[in-house]
């Protein structure tokens, strides 16, 4: 799950990060009252969930309230497009109102999940203000890394050695160790998935602090973080994202026009790599789970066509724990119901497979029937094509 700026700045500064003194507004207004609190000079940035708004025109100097106020209204109610919106962009409803600071320079901290080591690692650059995978790309050289034991936390002499690394002197050292201390505290308390400073700002008073920063949070720990779930921003999702996990569907939409539902998520990726291997493109990752049951093969026909993009679906489920007949049924029923135009291409294997075919073949619908992941890619990309 995704949280806006202004919250994670919230949660950093419980765990002692030190952030620039502001406040969300949704209106012009409000953000000139704030202005005259903590101003006069100010930064109004647009809060979506997206990287690149000050490209975008998302991110804007205020010499005073007034201005504070105009900067707000052109903001407010935009349609922001930036490198990770897409050309469709997003709306914004709201932005953060912070006092301007003086930038002496700008790093870069991050922490992520380390998949292949199983273990976080702390990232730190002296390229801040940039795209951290352009540096990545670039120059790989400037980026320092500190891998952590589950076990025993980031240590103090691993927070040191990236402050000595970044070229970080006297006090700003010191409190640049005690900074990185602290995130990496919020990030492992609050079961992140991805906690990043870009910039972190060392000011000409060599104070270290978040000018921006950006949380992501591990779904399946939410139900340990009430506080944390309620930050949920539904505007800020796919709507047939939000749709899905109504029904415990994982479901995530793509830019291609066919249809993937299968049981499983490695057969779910195995079928979008075969997809596209036949020249063709996935709508969707929706991965109904191992144990599916009629209702939930329903209500993943009730979101696979609520999609306008999908031209040609492909049902590709394997019966391990669940019955291919009883998929069957689901699909039979959820396409009677919701009157399914799109043409579907049906691949099950497994479990009662031969029971499965039969109840397709006498359900008087236009199923096309595939007897291997090829021939059903083979069948559905020209099926979508046209």
């Amino acid at each position: 799950m995704k949280i806006h700026e202004y919250q994670a700045k919230k949660i950093l500064k419980e765990f002692g990060v030190k952030t620039p003194k502001g406040e969300v507004a949704e209106t012009p207004e409000q953000a000139k009252e704030i202005a005259q609190k903590i101003g006069p000079k100010v930064v109004v940035k647009a809060q979506i969930h997206a990287g690149g708004r000050g490209k975008g025109g998302g991110v804007k100097l205020a010499g005073n309230p007034d201005e504070a106020e105009k900067t707000a209204s052109e903001i407010i109610g935009m349609n922001l497009i930036t490198h990770q919106t897409g050309p469709e962009g997003k709306r914004v409803n709201r932005v953060l109102v912070e006092e301007a600071l003086d930038i002496e320079r700008e790093l870069y901290i991050g922490i992520v999940i380390d998949r292949a080591l199983e273990a976080p690692v702390v990232m730190a650059s002296s390229e801040g203000g940039v795209e951290i995978e352009k540096v990545a790309s670039e120059t790989p050289e400037l980026i320092f890394k500190e891998y952590i034991n589950p076990a025993t936390g980031f240590l103090g002499f691993q927070a040191r050695k990236l402050a000595f690394k970044l070229g970080l002197k006297g006090d700003t050292f010191k409190q640049a160790v005690k900074f990185f201390l602290a995130l990496y505290k919020a990030f492992s308390v609050s079961d992140a998935s991805l906690a990043e400073i870009n910039p972190l700002l060392i000011t000409k008073q060599g104070d270290v602090i978040a000018l921006d920063a950006k949380m992501n949070f591990d779904d399946n720990a939410l139900r340990r973080h009430p506080d944390i779930l309620d930050m949920r921003d539904l505007d800020e999702e796919e709507p047939i994202e939000v749709e899905a996990s109504k029904y415990d569907l994982n479901y995530i939409k793509l830019d291609g026009n066919v249809g993937c539902m299968v049981n499983g998520a490695g057969l779910a990726m195995a079928t979008m790599d075969i997809i596209m291997h036949t020249g063709g493109m996935p709508a969707n990752f929706l991965d109904v789970g191992g144990g599916v049951s009629e209702e939930a093969v329903k209500n993943a026909f009730k979101i696979l066509v609520s999609d306008k993009d999908v031209k040609a679906a492909l049902v590709n489920i394997f019966g391990g724990i669940v019955r291919c007949d009883m998929v069957a049924n689901g699909i039979v029923n959820a396409a009677k119901e919701l009157h399914v135009k799109i043409p579907m291409v049906v691949r099950l294997e497994g479990t009662n497979v031969e029971k499965g075919k039969k109840i397709l073949e006498e359900s008087e619908l236009s199923f096309k029937a595939a007897s291997s992941m090829k021939e059903a890619a083979e069948l559905v990309v020209p099926l979508a094509k046209q």
